[in-house]
């Protein structure tokens, strides 16, 4: 089981990233269920006891997050936002929100899918795929002037820095 580090994404960037290149092949974390599972322990999720239905959710937002993101219609993410929602609640700590699904399993799918509907609500402009034309990866810029491109500046920038520089060496 190979788990790509976590980067401090949000989480519907984070589910969004559970695919990536390594050494020139696609990864998927959720090729085996120990990855789901270590997904879902990651943020806290529940689910892991039926990981396998789980599994089959998360894919299936991945999949229409992927789709949102590359240019595509909101239809297939909007039909998972539509298995919950949120409710307001006070407690003894103070206002917190409930989320409400129609079934267990659809509940770290729906959470992702809500988290990135809120980041690009707030920020489209600031979600970007990385410059890196052989990376599949996406990020939430939080630079200040807004001009990261690369989801990880020591991977993907580093090559493109060393790539520029072997080829500026040329004759």
């Amino acid at each position: 089981m190979r788990i790509r580090p976590l980067r401090g994404e949000p989480l519907g960037l984070d589910l969004v990233d559970t695919v990536w290149v390594e050494q020139g092949g696609l990864l998927d974390q959720f090729d085996d269920l120990d990855g789901v599972r270590a997904w879902l322990a990651d943020h806290d999720l529940p689910g892991a006891d039926d990981a396998e239905r789980v599994r089959d959710r998360l894919v299936t937002t991945r999949d229409a997050m992927r789709t949102l993101l590359g240019g595509g219609p909101p239809d297939r993410l909007n039909a998972v936002l539509d298995h919950g929602g949120r409710r307001p609640r006070l407690g003894e700590a103070g206002p917190y929100e409930l989320v409400v699904v129609d079934a267990a399993d659809w509940h770290a799918a729906w959470a992702a899918a809500a988290d990135l509907a809120r980041v690009l609500g707030e920020r489209p402009e600031r979600v970007r795929k990385c410059a890196n034309p052989q990376c599949v990866l996406w990020f939430l810029d939080v630079s200040k002037n807004g001009s990261r491109r690369w989801c990880s500046m020591e991977v993907c920038g580093n090559r493109s820095k060393v790539g520029r520089f072997n080829q500026r060496r040329r004759p």
